[in-house]
């Protein structure tokens, strides 16, 4: 739930919680979600780890009236075809490569979501309902549940943002399944002997964010756009306290007729420890692609260019329709 949705998005370092306002509002700001004009849908495939993991994403989004709007998601990130070695030899100590199952190591996160207008005029909210699924083959899973809220504020052109992810804490129960786990408990001696924790919590998380887009005479555009990312723990970011660690974020994304976009932005902030004991600062640059036509937009992204190593490069596509087109 902490990578993000939507190639144009990520192009931006994620740079989107005040300026978001389309069918992927549903994970940035849910408050987006009330400047639909029709129903929209967005897909999304990525790779991580040199194609190990994959990640996918689905979403729908409607408007229900002129000052609401909600939305449906559906998020999978997943390790497939696991070799389970658990059972490789037999009773009689012999090794049996029939005895090698397949396994998958998967998260789920099913989103619904709900937006209004406020009375006040520029103000808008959005609440998440989300439920966690994780299961890891037939070793365990679980069920979370948990909650977020968005505010956006627009005036003179500025637009503001704050997303409040996990606001009640969302909390994982997870099933351990005990025979399965006993196979592997005593694998190496010593480790492993007992079982996990069955509950897993994550805290509440922020994000504040500010956005401005320019138009230019000749049908060119400029939107730029910053996030403060809050964790209320001390971590590596570049601000860090026992309160609040804040990463921050800046994006940019440059439009030609509304038909072509060049997106890129630098994010992730974090103090490096080097092997010497000295200490600099880590970032990651993004750049992305976007064409749109007739309701249809397709866009790409290309993350973590600051990596050394060329399997942790992600490349990411995306696509978004707005289905009133199909009427």
């Amino acid at each position: 739930m902490n990578i993000g949705v939507d190639a144009a998005a990520l192009g931006m370092s994620n740079t989107v919680v005040a300026s978001t306002t389309d069918v992927n509002s549903a994970y940035w700001n849910p408050a987006g979600l009330v400047h639909l004009e029709d129903h929209q849908g967005a897909l999304m495939h990525a790779s991580y780890f040199a194609n190990i993991a994959q990640y996918d994403y689905a979403a729908y989004a409607k408007p229900i009236d002129d000052r609401s709007a909600y939305a449906i998601s559906f998020i999978r990130f997943g390790v497939d075809d696991i070799l389970n070695t658990t059972e490789l030899i037999d009773g009689q100590g012999n090794i049996d490569y029939n005895r090698i199952k397949l396994f998958s190591a998967a998260d789920y996160a099913f989103t619904f979501s709900y937006a209004r207008k406020l009375p006040v005029p520029g103000f808008q909210y959005g609440v998440n309902a989300k439920v966690i699924r994780r299961v890891i083959g037939d070793f365990a899973n679980s069920w979370g549940f948990g909650f977020d809220v968005g505010l956006q504020f627009e005036r003179d052109d500025w637009k503001f943002g704050l997303m409040l992810r996990d606001i009640t804490t969302t909390y994982n129960i997870w099933n351990i399944d005990e025979d399965e786990y006993a196979k592997i408990s005593n694998a190496i001696p010593g480790e492993n002997q007992e079982l996990p924790e069955s509950t897993e919590i994550t805290l509440p998380k922020a994000q504040l964010g500010i956005a401005k887009k320019w138009e230019f005479h000749n049908d060119m555009s400029l939107l730029a756009a910053t996030n403060l990312n809050m964790r209320f723990a001390q971590t590596n970011d570049i601000i860090s306290t026992s309160f609040v660690s804040i990463d921050p974020a800046l994006g940019f994304e440059v439009g030609y007729t509304d038909l072509v976009f060049f997106r890129t932005g630098v994010g992730n902030f974090q103090n490096i420890t080097q092997l010497d004991g000295s200490q600099q600062v880590g970032f990651q640059p993004n750049i992305g692609v976007g064409f749109k036509y007739k309701g249809i937009q397709i866009d790409y992204a290309l993350t973590d260019l600051g990596d050394q190593s060329a399997a942790l490069y992600s490349n990411i596509f995306s696509l978004k329709i707005d289905l009133g087109i199909f009427r």
